[in-house]
């Protein structure tokens, strides 16, 4: 990542109105999203972001659900569409990465629609066995 910018996993750091704008407006998961919801995910996850080194503004986020021993799931993750393509996406996957290593976790779980590319630089793989998941919507 280009040392314009820094990767924190201090649940401070986040803008909420921010996050909340880019996952209720702009994404394609989490349309509609409420403000509200959106608290109580940040409150019960583990949150990342990359900010400008200068300004201190968020230009990338990604939150963890985690029982910080077994498994994870990385989600919401986000990076304002202006700054993409810049690696500021590989820099926010490799810091969450780094930051979950000690826990020692079996397995990280994602869903993504569009950037297989992405995960696929950093280890994720498709399900060997997608038929023994299931989910309840």
């Amino acid at each position: 990542m280009d040392a314009a910018f820094r990767f924190s996993d201090d649940p401070t750091d986040v803008d909420r109105s921010l996050v909340h704008h880019w996952l209720s407006e702009q994404s394609y998961w989490a349309a509609g999203r409420s403000r509200e919801a959106l608290d109580r995910a940040v409150d019960g996850s583990l949150n990342f972001g990359v900010y400008e080194r200068e300004s201190g503004r968020q230009v990338a986020y990604a939150r963890v659900v985690t029982d910080s021993a077994t498994f994870a799931w990385l989600c919401d993750v986000f990076v304002d569409p202006d700054l993409r393509g810049q690696g500021i996406g590989h820099g926010l996957i490799d810091g969450v990465l780094a930051e979950l290593e000690p826990m020692g976790l079996r397995r990280v779980l994602l869903a993504t629609r569009d950037a297989h590319g992405l995960y696929a630089a950093h280890g994720f793989t498709p399900l060997p066995e997608p038929d023994r998941f299931m989910v309840r919507s």
